[in-house]
């Protein structure tokens, strides 16, 4: 049943934003953006950390997954730390998905051209 929830919600927060997108002027950036701070929100709340619990890794895949691991991160950081840790701990938990968007990137832009 796990499976269906962590379908459900990942494909609900898609559907929400393709909602925003066809019927706004916001932008692709400006979506994402907001859906970071959804996840920030969420998890300040400490309600992200429930809907994990409840869903799975489907609450894990969206872009407001980001955002929770970022405040997730730095709150750890800072109460291990304090200030400095603030920074070392949102970038900890963060640091391997960033390495890999811009690994992948690189080795995808040497084999596809972009249309013009």
């Amino acid at each position: 049943m796990i499976y269906i929830y962590s379908f459900l919600f990942a494909g609900f927060i898609s559907m929400i934003g393709q909602l925003i997108l066809d019927n706004t002027k916001l932008t692709p950036g400006h979506i994402t953006s907001l859906f970071v701070i959804i996840g920030s929100a969420l998890d300040i709340f400490n309600i992200y950390d429930k809907i994990v619990t409840y869903v799975g890794g489907g609450a894990l895949v969206p872009i407001t997954s980001f955002g929770h691991l970022l405040i997730h991160g730095g709150m750890v950081g800072a109460s291990q730390s304090g200030f400095i840790g603030l920074a070392m701990g949102m970038f900890d938990l963060t640091a391997s998905g960033i390495t890999s968007a811009i690994f992948f990137s690189f080795i995808f832009s040497l084999f596809f051209r972009p249309k013009d």
